[in-house]
């Protein structure tokens, strides 16, 4: 990496109590992106009890590593803005901190990215579960959560819960910031502008740790959020400025 210019790719990695989970899918970041663009990694331990920290304070002396630290836990959305905002990178990937995300595709989905990037706005690449590998429950309440969003929202994305997403920093950093925003990530992007692809990428169960939310917490909360969401989508300010910005005759002072 360029200390200079800085990383093409941030990966941003948010946990919670995760210590038997860090080290192997650090391993895993590292081998993924060998070869490929600069990179590097931002941990947020999100106000973990676990030995998480400490892991992650010895593993800082690795090559473009960092970490941050949350003195409580804030949630999962705080974690990842947290992450995005000391991330360095124009690009950032995320991925879930339990392992069940593969690092193995992210240089994919950054090849999709380059190849469908323009002038058309900012792009996101969403991953997409097609093969769960979790319980039945989880599976379940997903499914409905994602279909209740897909027709309340109109974002087009079939699985918005997939932690793993390829986004311009920038972009990130200008969506209205809220608890659990992170379920919402595609929506904001369509609200501001931008364009969402999905991508399939694999899934797997989780070999270490235990799950940190119960059977439907992601669903009731989902919902719950849905109408907030709703009511920023309804009111995005880009497609009346566009229409301002065509209107024959408009122009400075009108």
């Amino acid at each position: 990496m360029n200390p200079e210019t800085g990383p093409e790719l941030s990966v941003v990695v948010p946990v919670l109590d995760e210590a038997e989970n860090i080290v192997p899918l650090v391993d895993e970041i590292y081998r993924a992106l060998e070869g490929g663009p600069a990179f590097e990694i931002v941990y947020v331990d999100d106000g973990s009890t676990d030995e998480s920290f400490e892991i992650l304070a010895e593993l800082a002396a690795r090559p473009n590593f960092r970490a941050v630290r949350h003195a409580l836990r804030a949630g999962q959305s705080a974690a990842i803005l947290s992450g995005v905002r000391a991330a360095g990178g124009t690009l950032i990937a995320t991925l879930d901190g339990d392992g069940q995300n593969d690092p193995a595709d992210i240089p994919r989905l950054l090849a999709v990215y380059r190849a469908q990037a323009g002038d058309a706005g900012p792009l996101m690449i969403a991953g997409h579960r097609r093969r769960r590998r979790d319980g039945i429950g989880k599976r379940v309440s997903s499914r409905i959560a994602n279909a209740v969003r897909a027709r309340a929202l109109g974002d087009g994305t079939p699985d918005t819960g997939c932690g793993l997403k390829l986004f311009p920093r920038q972009s990130f950093l200008e969506f209205p910031a809220f608890d659990h925003m992170h379920r919402f990530l595609p929506a904001l992007m369509i609200r501001a502008g931008g364009r969402v692809i999905s991508e399939d990428v694999s899934h797997r169960a989780r070999a270490r740790g235990r799950s940190k939310y119960g059977m439907w917490d992601r669903l009731w909360v989902g919902l719950a959020d849905l109408r907030g969401v709703g009511w920023l989508a309804r009111r995005a300010m880009h497609a009346k400025i566009a229409e301002i910005k065509g209107a024959p005759g408009a122009g400075a002072g009108e």
